[in-house]
């Protein structure tokens, strides 16, 4: 039997968060360490950055599938057992990828890790509004949004590491966290208590699968389309760095740059977007809607100005590519981290958190597709000049919708 809810706002509501983000991480090991294999599984197979590609684009797909059809589930199932259940997933295929004979096997079983890690992210965002008051949930969801970002950061150095231990074996750094994400699904099981959540919600429309009164009412509110529309533009920009940051790093640094070391010199896209994120959780619980529209628009603008940039600065080195990198973390995943967050619980509230948050970042995984095979037919086409001047446009995009901000997320708006 797990543990009993916590007091609200307690020390031990913290130490769940933790808990939670520790496990989240552990989900990232088995699914980041790809950006690893990348210049590995082109080597191997003497295949194009378009072909590698299609393995992160056959991934983002199973992801956004999973996120429209099990997190709706997790408001049924409760987020105490979709997180569990997910983590057994990502654990289990994770393992199996050592066992793909080739680029269509591997693109295979990584979806179908994916697709189970799908539900991971919305049972967290199920459990944690009891745990914490008003006053302390912007920020409490804030820093579980440091799971990813440390997760990512932590994935691609693990991965790096492994490779070298490996001897560059694609097989071993794919399949390796597996074994590390087991440990933490036991404590996850040990630890986290039992959730209220478990009960159909009042506009449930059924006994199970999706509430389409809560999809109707949420296609009537305004707010809802931007946050969607942000979702997807956002989404493509981080799956994108993602996948390629570390074969961009490596292809600066020229063949004498190993592939553990470019893994390194990428994580400060994960850690300086860690700062953005606490950044932003901490400013918007401060900033009425008109200065949340600032803040946000105004870190997709520099963004925007920075990625168009970017290729200019490679003739300088790595010395001015990996501090941009970071800076490029830093803006977008402050505004990111709001999406299927902060914002998919202030729309319907805790109980419809779970198919919110799904819905949200599905959208936006839809759009990360174009992050695998499409941008590396860009880079094949054109080189990361153009697909930096692609994201770019993108992020102008972005920065434009962000403007709509203000309007209130009720139906009512």
């Amino acid at each position: 039997m797990s543990p009993a809810q916590p007091t609200p706002d307690s020390q031990r509501s913290w130490l769940l968060l933790g808990v939670l983000v520790v496990g989240y991480m552990g989900v990232y090991l088995c699914r980041k360490n790809y950006s690893v294999a990348v210049p590995l599984l082109q080597e191997q197979f003497s295949a194009t950055k378009e072909q590698v590609g299609r393995i992160a684009s056959a991934g983002t797909l199973a992801y956004a599938l999973g996120k429209m059809f099990l997190c709706p589930l997790v408001d049924r199932w409760g987020g105490r057992n979709g997180f569990l259940a997910a983590l057994t997933m990502v654990a289990a295929f994770g393992a199996a990828t050592a066992l793909a004979p080739s680029l269509g096997m591997l693109a295979l079983v990584y979806a179908f890790n994916r697709f189970g890690g799908s539900a991971a992210w919305a049972s967290m965002i199920k459990q944690i509004p009891p745990w914490f008051g008003p006053k302390n949930l912007a920020f409490a969801l804030a820093v579980l949004s440091l799971s990813y970002v440390f997760g990512g950061a932590a994935a691609i150095a693990l991965a790096g590491q492994i490779s070298n231990w490996s001897g560059h074996s694609w097989q071993v750094v794919m399949s390796a966290p597996a074994l590390l994400l087991t440990g933490l699904l036991a404590l996850c099981f040990w630890i986290l208590p039992n959730d209220r959540s478990a009960q159909p919600h009042d506009k449930s429309g059924g006994a199970g699968g999706v509430s389409w009164a809560l999809i109707g009412g949420l296609v009537r509110t305004r707010g809802f389309w931007i946050v969607a529309a942000l979702s997807f533009t956002l989404t493509l920009l981080r799956e994108t760095f993602n996948d390629w940051t570390v074969d961009y790093i490596k292809t600066i640094g020229g063949a004498q740059l190993s592939t553990g070391v470019a893994a390194f010199l990428s994580t400060p896209f994960d850690l300086c977007g860690a700062a953005g994120i606490l950044f932003t959780g901490a400013m918007v619980g401060r900033l009425g809607p008109k200065g949340r529209t600032w803040l946000i628009a105004g870190h997709l603008l520099l963004l925007a100005t920075l990625l168009l940039a970017l290729p200019r600065l490679a003739p300088w080195g790595l010395a001015a590519i990996v501090p941009a990198v970071g800076l490029v973390g830093f803006l977008a995943l402050g505004p990111y981290s709001l999406l299927g967050g902060y914002f998919a619980v202030q729309m319907r509230g805790p109980n419809c958190a779970g198919t919110v948050s799904g819905i949200v970042d599905s959208i936006g995984y839809f759009a990360g597709i174009l992050a695998g095979s499409a941008f590396g037919w860009l880079l094949d086409f054109g080189g990361y000049a153009l697909g930096f001047n692609v994201l770019a446009a993108v992020c102008f995009l972005s920065a434009a919708l962000a403007c709509f901000l203000d309007m209130k997320l009720s139906p009512d708006s």
